[in-house]
């Protein structure tokens, strides 16, 4: 069984978070009374950070003519790869919200949320990821800081082995077999059978 009293030197600044004054904020890990798991706590006064999943929202957003935005990205992880508008909730907006910010900090994208299209698990890396249909305002976009160049592309143009996470993959193909379907229920991880009926179709 672990030390529940190992010190964590990966902690946060003790003095950014909830600790009573004159404490040394949170630097161990250590289970809590009631319950099941380590977390990490201040051993002075008690004060728990926990720390939660990231939520992470982007769209498949499209023009008029069916092209899709993508971004090449600009910074790590998978820098020069291609993926969707998308990255992580800020505070104090919604999921919508979130998804058209990232479509204008990404590409200086427009866009009007459609429909929840996916939620996917990826639990290794502790995210949730929520991704929206959207519709381009406008197919005039550019670069923002986080992309080296962004662009709209037919089906048969994706760059499909320059793709940069999976999911970018799941929610481009779930986008394509719902096509003229609106009442469908957001779709989640694909199973290994629709994993290798995509594969084929490449």
């Amino acid at each position: 069984m672990p030390n529940d009293k190992t010190p964590d030197t990966d902690s946060p600044d003790s003095k950014s978070l909830d600790c009573g004054p004159g404490c040394g904020g949170p630097r161990v890990r250590a289970i809590p009374p009631g319950e099941d798991r380590e977390r990490l706590m201040c051993p002075d006064c008690g004060y728990i950070a926990y720390q939660n999943p990231l939520i992470v929202v982007g769209a498949v957003a499209t023009w008029e003519d069916g092209r899709i935005l993508l971004c090449r990205r600009a910074i790590e992880p998978r820098k020069g790869f291609w993926t969707l508008p998308a990255g992580f909730m800020e505070e104090r907006e919604s999921t919508r919200e979130g998804a058209a910010r990232e479509a204008w900090e990404e590409a200086r994208a427009r866009i009007d949320i459609d429909h929840l299209l996916a939620i996917y698990d990826i639990p290794r890396i502790s995210q949730v990821q929520m991704i929206f249909r959207a519709r381009l305002l406008s197919p005039d976009v550019e670069p923002g800081p986080e992309s080296l160049e962004v662009g709209l592309f037919a089906w048969d143009e994706i760059p499909w082995g320059e793709l940069a996470f999976p999911t970018v993959i799941w929610a481009l193909r779930e986008h394509r077999d719902r096509l003229g379907r609106s009442d469908c229920a957001p779709a989640v991880n694909p199973t290994p059978d629709a994993l290798a009926r995509w594969e084929r179709m490449l």
